[in-house]
């Protein structure tokens, strides 16, 4: 396949999502939603391929983008399965899906009780022995030594952002509060001492 065409079937995929989509993690029959799913950027493979992929985000203008690129790939599509929410408020009955993608978002969280409000509202939505995909800030290394703590588990980053990070310690308080377990290990990669940005994959067992 040239590279032009792989572009048009992936998009500007999340490289840790298609590694998951090629272990084989998920199945047409699944129901899939990405929460904070923006423009639709890691939508494109499974609309192309026809998954039953669904997205909320809280910008209107990008859900109006995800409904256009969607339409533009299958003009059957239910532009609906698309939806202008906020994450802590999605308008979903409780157990709606198999897995929830979340790539880069929880770590625009205001505090600790705003990221738990966004995951429970995604633990609720997302059925027993579903599949939690999270891609966000981490600090699970060095990167503390070298950030200053602004208050409600933010940190100023050596790259200038503002960051709510996920710790070692709030990861177990999540893992222990929705009865998560790893579908695989923790993959954490250090950006040149400006940012650690984790993935983790969970499966929902209760």
């Amino acid at each position: 396949m040239e590279i032009n065409e792989l572009n048009k079937l992936l998009g500007n995929i999340d490289i840790y999502l298609l590694d998951q989509i090629l272990k084989g993690r998920f199945t047409k029959e699944m129901k899939i939603l990405d929460a904070g799913c923006g423009e639709g950027r890691n939508c494109i493979y499974f609309l192309h391929q026809g998954y039953q992929i669904f997205g909320v985000d809280a910008n209107p203008i990008a859900i109006q983008m995800a409904r256009i690129y969607a339409q533009t790939i299958n003009p059957t599509f239910d532009i609906y399965k698309f939806q202008t929410s906020t994450i802590e408020n999605m308008p979903f009955h409780a157990g709606a899906f198999d897995a929830i993608l979340c790539s880069a978002v929880l770590h625009f969280a205001e505090s600790e009780e705003a990221f738990f409000k966004m995951t429970n509202m995604m633990m609720n939505v997302l059925k027993k022995e579903g599949i939690f995909f999270i891609r966000m800030c981490t600090a699970f290394g060095k990167i503390l030594e070298e950030s200053q703590q602004i208050g409600s588990g933010r940190y100023l980053l050596p790259d200038g952002s503002e960051r709510f990070l996920l710790t070692e310690a709030l990861l177990q308080k999540m893992m222990e509060k929705y009865d998560l377990s790893y579908l695989e290990p923790v993959k954490t990669v250090l950006v040149n001492h400006q940012r650690e940005m984790g993935v983790l994959v969970f499966q929902k067992n209760s």
